[in-house]
């Protein structure tokens, strides 16, 4: 169970070879370091960021968690509370404070979940990657990377 896809993302770590952290800090609420990632994984050395701006699209991942959070909340509500559409029934409201103020609180899990899904999207595992070289990439270059 220690090289599972979907535990590996939840924890954060290296796809490639699910056992490096992506994250220098293990805790997600020191906002200065949110989202600072380890430029290459501490187990495997697969760079974190492929190429400039590889990030970008973890807008639509977030995008993406947010609608499916809202709505298994909405739904988990409506199972749970029960509440109709009526003029009368504010408890739809208690519903929409409850899971905007969640979503605020769980924003930098959030962030960091959607980096997680993104690079794991582009970076497969490989169950061999102590003798296989990483896949070329420009990060790779001296004259690419970040200084």
């Amino acid at each position: 169970m220690k090289n599972n896809y979907l535990l590996s993302i939840l924890n954060n770590r290296c796809p490639r070879c699910r056992e490096g952290k992506l994250f220098a800090k293990s805790n997600p609420y020191v906002f200065s370091e949110t989202t600072h990632m380890n430029e290459n994984c501490p187990v495997c050395g697969q760079p974190t960021e492929i190429e400039v701006g590889f990030y970008i699209g973890t807008g639509y991942v977030s995008y993406a968690l947010m609608v499916a959070f809202f709505v298994s909340s909405f739904v988990a509500w409506k199972v749970l509370i029960g509440m109709t559409f009526d003029l009368d029934d504010n408890r739809i409201f208690y519903w929409m404070f409850g899971s905007i103020t969640l979503v605020i609180l769980l924003q930098p899990v959030f962030m960091r979940l959607s980096r997680s899904i993104w690079i794991a999207m582009f970076v497969k595992y490989n169950s061999n990657w102590k003798n296989e070289p990483l896949e070329y990439n420009e990060r790779m270059d001296e004259h690419m990377k970040e200084k």
